[in-house]
């Protein structure tokens, strides 16, 4: 039913696999190694075809430069911070609250409400383009941040609560029992006794959520326009003229947009990989 572990494979297998690692290695990062270099190369090796050789000047602080002090980068940064991180708190707190209460509470259709949060998750976001950015305009949110940051929360609370539901079930349930025994009201054994507990796991959960909306685009072109709502994903491809399209400072733009997420996941690494795996050898 399962793989063969490779350290039971034959020798030649085993010989074989470790070869082709630096090789599969090389195949994900080569488009993020062709980003690094087009972000320090200049302008006009793109209009004499020099794609992939060596850069003609090294452009570092030129194209860096133009990104964050000739053009609307900045801007574009804090629209995004604006929207993923009350979209992350969000979630956050709907979800813990959800979960607790699908995971912990015994009541009729707690199984068919769950299968409505996961199955929310299944729709594909095109086909409800049309409809939500008609609602958006009937409800006078488009091209507003909050109404990106309410479309981002109730399209993410699904994934949230399927998240934090498995995490709550998996928890000792005689916590709770010893805590209702004591005469503690609901909502105090929620606030202290299980959401100390999905610390690892909101953790883990916020780290996933905030990959997902800050690197969005679909809803980023879809709900907002122009550099006062626009977040960094759709801001980027303002680099590109009429006529020409700036890969350069594109580049350099994607390499700045992505710091972000990279330093929440460093910084916060400890906690999301022990939230992944707590209960995994339960």
């Amino acid at each position: 039913m399962f793989p063969k572990p490779i350290e039971k494979s034959s020798q030649g297998v085993q010989v074989a696999y470790k070869a082709m690692l630096p090789f599969a290695l090389f195949l994900w990062l080569m488009p993020l190694i062709a980003i690094l270099i087009f972000s320090v190369k200049p302008g006009v090796d793109f209009t004499t075809g020099n794609y992939w050789g060596v850069p003609s000047t090294f452009s570092f602080f030129e194209n860096y430069g133009k990104v964050f002090f000739e053009s609307d980068m900045p801007r574009y940064m804090i629209n995004s911070l604006m929207i993923t991180i009350p979209t992350v708190i969000g979630c956050m707190i709907l979800s813990a609250m959800t979960g607790f209460a699908l995971g912990i509470y015994r009541f009729r259709s707690n199984l068919w409400i769950f299968f409505m949060f996961v199955a929310g998750n299944f729709v594909p976001f095109q086909i409800l383009m049309v409809p939500v950015r008609e609602l958006t305009l009937d409800m006078g949110l488009y091209n507003t941040i909050s109404g990106l940051v309410l479309f981002h929360v109730a399209f993410q609370t699904g994934f949230c609560t399927l998240f934090m539901r498995n995490f709550i079930r998996a928890l000792p349930f005689e916590l709770i029992e010893a805590a209702r025994v004591e005469g503690v009201a609901e909502w105090r054994i929620f606030w202290y006794v299980v959401l100390p507990l999905m610390r690892p796991a909101l953790a883990a959960m916020a780290v996933l959520i905030f990959t997902f909306i800050w690197n969005d685009y679909f809803w980023a072109i879809v709900l907002t326009q122009g550099v006062e709502t626009q977040p960094v994903t759709a801001g980027i491809t303002s680099f590109n003229a009429q006529y020409r399209a700036a890969y350069h400072l594109m580049s350099a733009g994607s390499i700045v947009a992505a710091l972000p997420p990279v330093a929440m996941f460093f910084l916060m690494q400890k906690h999301f990989i022990a939230g992944l795996t707590l209960g995994a050898v339960k």
